[in-house]
């Protein structure tokens, strides 16, 4: 039957994406006296707060009120985790573009011209703006990690070889489509209901109850759909609509909150870029001995959700390896700038570069192909735990190398881009190759949870409600089918409807890749719920087994002795209504297995690893530095694919996301720490012109999960990100070429024209 688990289906919102009919926040129906809020943010990146003068804005045409800290109900605090993050900055600001307070008004343009009239006194320091000063310094906003496994320095001193390298990547800004925004409603009794652009409802309430100072009860965030999230609406979104729920608890009026692009990208949180330093111990044949890593993130000025992507980065060094001595240390470098948060891979991606820069190095100085030195060094059989204690089991990192090298036709590109690289003296190009190990679960096992909600009308008609957010990765249509298929109807039957806090309470974040796993669970359990109280009415009623009743195809059979009776699902659904059997069930589902030691590093943080393979051809313009992407070759293993259609359209949208970041998207601050590039005419994310004109991607086929994953398949959000590594490795192959493959390259990340330059002039040199 079309529609159920396991066959493409269209996005549920797709015909009303492309048609403009789509209702997002700022589409909404303003209410009457609707107001608007804008920001007054920090210009200096470092100082004591002093004196801020609202006379002149206050007074300025249409304006309501101007808000500040004095002015929060509650506490002024919207820390997702810890504490001391405030809303509107209190005796100091910490980077440039800090909120320190907020203009509501009758219009959206007379809030944004009165926040400019906002007098502004801060005693200007001297900021800290890069990794390297941070750790000078020793400042940082957690104390460092370390992981652990085995005597590296024993290790690496009796290794016959030894090698040391460092680089770098940027951070990354997430560019959503729909920017921050935040409607607030004013209730009665000081309720008040906040239609969010979240990833996170339920931290949203609590954030508005905090600074509200009230019970979690007076707040409910509503979330129909996201313009696009990728972590950056984790816990920005959080303190936006805080920002709303205050100037509507003020105001008693609903108001309105929309970041502008320039003043979103100034004042919210980015990937973290990180800094890295190695010493790798390795045999004459290239298999790794021993790691010994500095990983050192810019977290920005507070903490917000470092801690885990530290954590995350930790555990994905290893990446596909096997590595029997193990150290990683990870800093978390505290800098006078936006608080980094979540972002697409959650660390994942600054973890697993460090190996693979340090196989090319190796390669480089035995002389030997990195391809095969990956391989060399996979995890497999004997091998198979990582240096936090997880065993790597259901491995298919041969299977997904060994695909990827004979789709992408390996060997005769190869030949290929070495007889260019040796007929042409300006443009190079460049093969890379990377493998793909990414746990899946939240790092904190409690947040590893999920609830739904189920109905069944006596029409046969099914409302589907969970905690899930759908911000365009079709979330939704995945557990729609799966409640379709416990029913074995249509899944056009069924209506999902907006996320709530009223409806599914104490829901976790649409983040780590987890969306389907935990909300397709928890509402397969309230729709089993259902369906077994579905079929003991019907056994009862018709006098047959249990075993009798088969539901499919939009039907429901009673199976008799020399008959069968048929009733449609809409008529068992009144039949049990009639006969007063509850058609409603909630639904809740825990990830098992998993534990961890935060302190120690070690555990299972992981419920299962995704696999993937990806291989990638450039070219490079030795005299300007620019660079493209030819072609791609991906296999993602998805186990077996709830919705084929929506994971191809993740893992496509996954790897250019990740070859921005690697190649063209550059966050630059100027000496004074004030964010530059603060819109798509200073920050360069992929268009498509950039995406690869060959792009084949292929979802790993008979592979379903063996754990008991929902339907046996596997999450796909964020591991086809880290594909796009080898457009990086294959940047460096490129480069390499330049020297006839005589010594290793560094390439700091993103590779933009001037850094490819750089790497071909140290080559030269």
């Amino acid at each position: 039957m079309s529609g159920r688990v396991h066959t493409a289906r269209r996005h549920d919102s797709a015909l009303k994406h492309v048609t403009g009919q789509a209702l997002y926040v700022d589409d909404l129906p303003e209410p009457p006296g609707t107001l608007h809020a804008a920001l007054v943010l920090s210009p200096v990146a470092c100082g004591r707060l002093g004196k801020l003068d609202f006379a002149a804005a206050a007074g300025s045409p249409g304006v309501v009120a101007v808000l500040g800290a004095q002015d929060i109900p509650g506490r002024n605090d919207v820390a997702a985790g810890g504490q001391g993050e405030p809303l509107f900055a209190v005796e100091r600001v910490e980077f440039a573009g800090q909120p320190l307070a907020m203009v509501v008004a009758g219009s959206l343009d007379a809030a944004r011209a009165a926040a400019t009239h906002v007098a502004i006194e801060i005693e200007e320091e001297t900021p800290i703006l890069d990794i390297a000063t941070a750790l000078a310094r020793q400042a940082w906003v957690q104390a460092p990690s370390t992981l652990l496994r085995g005597d590296p320095d024993a290790a690496m001193k009796a290794a016959p070889h030894r090698l040391s390298a460092g680089f770098s990547v940027g951070g990354q800004e997430h560019f959503y489509l729909e920017g921050q925004i935040a409607l607030a409603l004013p209730g009665e009794d000081g309720d008040i209901v906040v239609h969010t652009s979240t990833q996170h409802p339920t931290e949203v309430q609590h954030i508005c109850a905090r600074l509200l100072g009230c019970d979690f009860n007076r707040v409910t965030a509503v979330v129909r759909r996201l313009g696009g999230g990728f972590g950056g609406k984790e816990s920005n979104a959080s303190w936006v609509a805080g920002a709303a729920a205050v100037a509507a608890s003020v105001t008693g009026r609903p108001v309105k909150i929309r970041l502008p692009r320039e003043i979103d990208m100034i004042a919210t949180g980015k990937r973290h870029g990180f800094d890295y330093r190695y010493t790798v111990g390795f045999d004459d044949d290239g298999r790794v001995l021993a790691l010994d890593a500095v990983m050192a993130a810019d977290a920005g000025w507070s903490l917000d959700l470092t801690p885990g992507v530290v954590a995350r980065a930790l555990t994905h060094a290893d990446n596909a390896y096997w590595i029997p001595h193990f150290r990683a240390v990870g800093y978390a470098c505290r800098t006078n700038k936006q608080s980094n948060t979540a972002f697409r891979g959650f660390g994942g991606p600054q973890g697993v570069v460090v190996m693979e820069d340090a196989l090319d190095r190796i390669a480089h100085r035995l002389g030997r192909d990195p391809v095969e030195l990956r391989a060399l060094n996979f995890y497999a059989e004997g091998r198979n735990e990582t240096p936090y204690g997880q065993t790597v089991d259901e491995n298919h990192l041969a299977r997904c190398w060994a695909e990827v090298k004979q789709g992408g036709e390996f060997e005769r590109r190869r030949a290929e881009v070495n007889a260019f690289n040796a007929a042409h003296p300006v443009l190079k190009r460049g093969l890379g190759l990377f493998p793909l190990k990414f746990g899946i679960s939240f790092n904190l096992p409690h947040m590893n949870q999920a609830g739904a909600l189920v109905h069944v009308y006596t029409d046969g008609s099914i409302r589907l409600n969970h905690g899930g957010t759908e911000m365009g990765q079709g979330l939704f249509i995945k557990v729609a089918q799966v409640v379709a298929e416990v029913f074995k109807v249509e899944v056009d039957r069924i209506r999902a409807s907006a996320t709530s806090t009223a409806e599914v309470p104490n829901t976790s974040p649409t983040a780590a890749s987890t969306g389907s796993d935990l909300n397709g669970w928890a509402a397969w359990e309230a729709a089993n719920t259902i369906r077994q109280r579905m079929v003991a009415f019907a056994a009862e009623h018709f006098d047959v087994a249990e075993s009798d009743i088969e539901f499919a195809d939009g039907n429901v059979r009673i199976a008799r002795p020399g008959s069968n009776q048929v009733l449609t699902f809409g008529e068992l659904a009144n039949l049990c209504w009639m006969g007063r059997v509850s058609l409603s069930s909630t639904g809740f589902y825990k990830t098992p297995k998993i534990h961890w030691d935060g302190a120690a590093m070690r555990g299972r943080p992981f419920f299962y690893f995704s696999f993937g393979a990806a291989m990638a051809e450039v070219a490079i313009d030795t005299l300007t530095g620019e660079s493209r992407v030819l072609r791609a070759d991906l296999v993602q293993d998805c186990g077996s694919s709830l919705n084929p259609a929506i994971d191809l359209g993740q893992i496509e949208g996954a790897f250019v996301q990740g070859q921005g970041w690697l190649t063209c998207e550059e966050l630059w601050w100027d000496a004074k720490g004030r964010l530059r590039t603060t819109g798509p005419s200073t920050y360069k994310i992929p268009g498509s012109r950039d995406v690869p004109p060959i792009f084949n991607v292929k979802l790993l086929a008979n592979a379903p999960s063996r754990e008991a994953t929902i339907f046996r398949s596997k999450a796909v959000g964020e591991p086809p990100l880290l594909l796009a590594t080898a457009v990086w490795t294959a940047l460096k192959d490129a480069i390499a070429a330049v020297g006839g493959h005589k010594t290793a390259v560094r390439l700091d990340a993103p590779a933009t024209p001037e850094r490819i330059l750089a790497a071909i002039a140290t080559l030269k040199a």
